[in-house]
């Protein structure tokens, strides 16, 4: 099958992973860009007409959850719309064929989870609640649909502001989904790194520590990162594209004695 990239690079992954005990992968926007939702430091991102900092930090939310709000519903509803791509359906065959243990994601929009993926920490939140920063009550979304397409800002009914739970700049990440994270990274011997440019701390150092654990990488991505050249193989195309494809060469391979 003619990909338009580097099948002797997909060959060598569909190798290690075909012989991969346990198997993790680091996902990020890229990987939704092709269920249309723009990612957000690409020349079309959603941070190319605004300063990430004003409307969508944690501390500018409590000052101003409208200014967020005015951003934010467009995504919101692009989110909502999109469904899974090639990519996410992917890696959850290799889930499915007990070769990816847990997908590490910065997305939010659910899609792995739509796509039949089961161990999957959503290390930036998620869409399904909101969450009242004083009272801490939380709502599902879908209930605070009708008003936020209106132009309102959800209010808990003790009067404050609804916050989506998602992660927002100079805001945490949820404490036991990061350890989670850094356990499965800890004891893979495989990761594979999709659609991220590796840009954002803290979920960037989780490779380089798979690294220093011995793992080895795979980096699926259309631009560079900070550790091509540490990985064992770069794969610069379109994951919806790659991600099948090396499904296809493993599914398709002779079964490999797994390492241990």
């Amino acid at each position: 099958m003619e990909t338009g990239v580097d099948q002797a690079a997909i060959k060598h992954a569909a190798n290690l992973l075909g012989r991969a005990y346990s198997a993790v992968a680091i996902t990020g926007a890229g990987i939704s860009t092709p269920s249309g939702i723009p990612d957000f430091r690409g020349p079309d991102g959603a941070w190319k007409h605004v300063d990430p900092s004003v409307v969508a930090s944690l501390q500018n939310f409590l000052r101003n959850p409208r200014a967020f709000y005015d951003w934010f519903r467009p995504l919101l509803d692009r989110v909502l719309a999109a469904a899974p791509n090639a990519a996410h359906y992917a890696l959850a065959a290799l889930e499915q064929r007990q070769m990816l243990k847990a997908i590490i994601t910065q997305n939010f929009d659910g899609l792995h989870q739509r796509a039949g993926s089961r161990e999957v920490y959503e290390l930036h939140g998620h869409l399904r609640t909101a969450t009242c920063l004083e009272c801490e009550r939380q709502i599902p979304t879908q209930a605070l649909l009708p008003g936020i397409r209106r132009g309102e800002t959800p209010r808990c009914s003790c009067g404050h502001p609804l916050k989506p739970d998602v992660v927002l700049f100079d805001e945490m990440l949820p404490r036991g989904l990061y350890w989670l994270a850094r356990r499965a990274v800890e004891h893979a011997d495989v990761i594979i790194v999709a659609g991220t440019s590796l840009e954002v701390f803290p979920v960037n150092d989780l490779p380089a520590l798979g690294l220093r654990r011995g793992a080895k990488l795979i980096i699926i991505n259309n631009g560079p990162t900070y550790l091509d050249e540490r990985a064992e193989v770069v794969i610069r195309g379109d994951v919806a594209i790659v991600l099948p494809e090396l499904v296809r060469q493993i599914t398709e391979a002779p079964i490999l004695e797994r390492s241990r």
